[in-house]
């Protein structure tokens, strides 16, 4: 591998470490209802699991509901039950055409437990970030020991993939904030 594909594949990867966590934060509760709230539940239909936004249009009409509209109808009763078991502490309403979501208001705790849980993604998403890291100076590291580089080209590529590394960290840190800051509006 060359040294500017481990450049590049080092920041794919710190790519998708942030936005594996922007997925994350998305299925996080708010006092607002969102698609993104169900949009990941897994449903069993068909014989299979699928992501509930594979099987239903999902909208939110207002700021407390959301309105669930599978594309058959046939699978309503398996949405409904994939809801339930998702653990998100919601209630589906069903007139066997579609799905209505009241979402309820957070209480303090519950904001508390959320924001928690949006750290834990977050240094999660960072501790990735850092592996990468050391994947990538393993390599260059590797590649100066082959004589295919040199120090001073070793030295150069080791504080590009520290920048990138600052920035994807960075990058973590805002998306984590700002979903923080969503959760603990009133």
């Amino acid at each position: 591998m060359s040294v500017d594909d481990v450049l590049m594949d080092a920041e794919e990867r710190m790519e998708k470490a942030t936005s594996i966590l922007k997925n994350a934060l998305a299925g996080i509760r708010t006092g607002r209802a969102t698609p993104g709230l169900v949009d990941s539940v897994r449903v069993e239909a068909y014989g299979s699991q699928s992501p509930l936004k594979q099987l239903a249009s999902i909208a939110a009409p207002e700021p407390t509901q959301l309105v669930i509209r599978p594309f058959d109808t046939s699978t309503i009763k398996e949405i409904e039950k994939a809801i339930v078991a998702s653990d998100l502490g919601l209630n589906p309403q069903s007139d066997g055409k579609i799905i209505r979501i009241n979402i309820p208001q957070l209480s303090t705790d519950v904001r508390k437990k959320m924001v928690a849980r949006i750290k834990e993604l977050a240094e999660e998403a960072k501790i990735s970030i850092r592996n990468i890291r050391r994947d990538a100076n393993k390599a260059i590291e590797t590649a100066e020991k082959d004589k295919e580089i040199s120090e001073d080209d070793r030295d150069r590529l080791k504080e590009e993939v520290q920048e990138l590394t600052k920035k994807y960290e960075a990058d973590a840190s805002e998306l984590a904030k700002g979903r923080e800051a969503d959760v603990m509006e009133e």
